[in-house]
């Protein structure tokens, strides 16, 4: 396969995969070059993990089957476009240091569409910076830790069309440490059952879109989305969209803290989450806890909080307890958020726990049209409603609105 690629490089040709199982246990390095299978379930690269003789500079203490583009501190790869093959690792155990990944490096003006992900660490991690990658209609499941993640400075790029089911971490992630992400859009993509963690997260950046995914049962500790300032993230900036999607029984029980999250989840940890974040014409179905939840860390409650997000044209159909469950300071406002089945009192606001005689130090704005009696006028701006361990009552089966 090497091989194959200088050549193709050398001539301007693409390489071609055709049908077979090919056995590949280490990084196949790739820039400039289109390598296309004859399918996902035809032309299938598969390898073992295997341990290193003495651990690699970047800390990897295994290698195994994957295509990496080169390091961003090498200038990365480009023109990298990658099609219509699977690939099959053999990852038994997380070992957050070791780059077995499906897809790794950094592969800016990039494709990779049609691909079969499944048992290697995370589908594809990208490190950046880099720019301009589309990954696009991928089958990405069986991972030890996450589907794909956007990991430093990765930009102008979009993961569309994707189906990601049963990862050990995020489904999908966006995680600006050291350097931002900024103007990258996950939309339409289905995930499924993340078994630890959320769907969809996105760990600071500026100018992110989430858009028109569908998102169904997380199993613990985590959401259907979640935007959280944390594990050393760059702060949000800009605008952050998180628009038309949909999300099916999330909201899982966070062990931790012993309380139930929403199938949105926003967390305050390492700082203030203040930038432009609207979401709108999302639907909530079938929610485990919460709808929507918004939190800031115990120990740093009076330091951090959440300012501003705007909630608008939301549909939440079915709460095992409240539609908002706020446990920070700070503020959100809701245009045409409609409710029905709600399990508990429609806002548990908690604000930073200290409970002042001014009430709570999260404040609700209504902006109308917040149908199903869940914002109620009493408990307007901030009514103290804090009952973090309600009755939970199972919600019917979504039906037609």
């Amino acid at each position: 396969i090497e091989r194959a690629i200088v050549f193709a490089r050398r001539t301007g040709l693409p390489v071609y995969l055709p049908p077979g199982t090919y056995q590949v246990n280490r990084h196949i390095i790739v820039d400039d070059v289109t390598i296309r299978g004859a399918g996902n379930w035809y032309t299938i690269i598969r390898g073992r993990e295997v341990a290193l003789p003495t651990p690699a500079p970047d800390g990897s203490l295994h290698t195994g089957v994957g295509f990496y583009g080169r390091d961003a501190a090498d200038g990365g790869s480009r023109n990298v476009h990658l099609s219509d093959f699977a690939i099959e690792g053999d990852v038994r155990e997380r070992i957050d240091t070791d780059q077995v990944n499906g897809i790794g490096g950094a592969m800016s003006d990039s494709t990779v569409d049609g691909l079969h992900l499944r048992h290697t660490k995370v589908g594809l991690w990208f490190d950046g910076p880099m720019r301009n990658v589309r990954v696009t209609d991928n089958i990405i499941v069986d991972q030890i830790a996450d589907a794909l993640n956007f990991h430093t400075g990765v930009t102008d790029s979009l993961v569309a069309g994707n189906f990601v089911r049963n990862t050990g971490d995020d489904g999908l992630a966006m995680w600006s440490e050291q350097t931002a992400n900024a103007r990258n859009t996950f939309a339409g993509n289905t995930v499924q059952s993340p078994v630890l963690a959320n769907g969809i997260a996105v760990y600071g950046g500026g100018d992110n879109t989430v858009s028109g995914n569908l998102v169904a049962d997380p199993v613990r500790e985590g959401s259907a989305i979640h935007v959280g300032s944390r594990f050393g993230a760059e702060p949000f900036t800009g605008h952050l969209g998180i628009t038309g999607n949909t999300t099916v029984r999330a909201g899982t029980w966070e062990l931790n803290w012993k309380i139930g999250l929403g199938a949105i989840w926003f967390y305050a940890l390492d700082r203030s989450i203040d930038a432009s974040i609207e979401v709108t014409g999302d639907a909530y179905l079938d929610s485990t806890y919460n709808a929507i939840m918004l939190v800031s860390e115990w120990a740093v409650k009076d330091l951090y909080s959440i300012n501003g997000v705007r909630f608008r044209d939301i549909r939440v159909d079915g709460t095992g307890t409240s539609v908002v469950s706020a446990r920070t300071a700070g503020s959100a406002s809701f245009r045409n958020v409609d409710a029905r089945h709600v399990g508990a009192v429609g806002v548990n606001n908690c604000g930073s726990f200290h409970f002042t005689a001014a009430g709570s130090e999260f404040g609700l704005t209504d902006l109308g049209g917040n149908d199903g009696g869940w914002l109620a006028d009493w408990q307007l701006p901030n009514t103290i409603t804090c009952d973090d361990r309600p009755p939970v009552v199972p919600p019917p089966p979504p039906t037609r609105w």
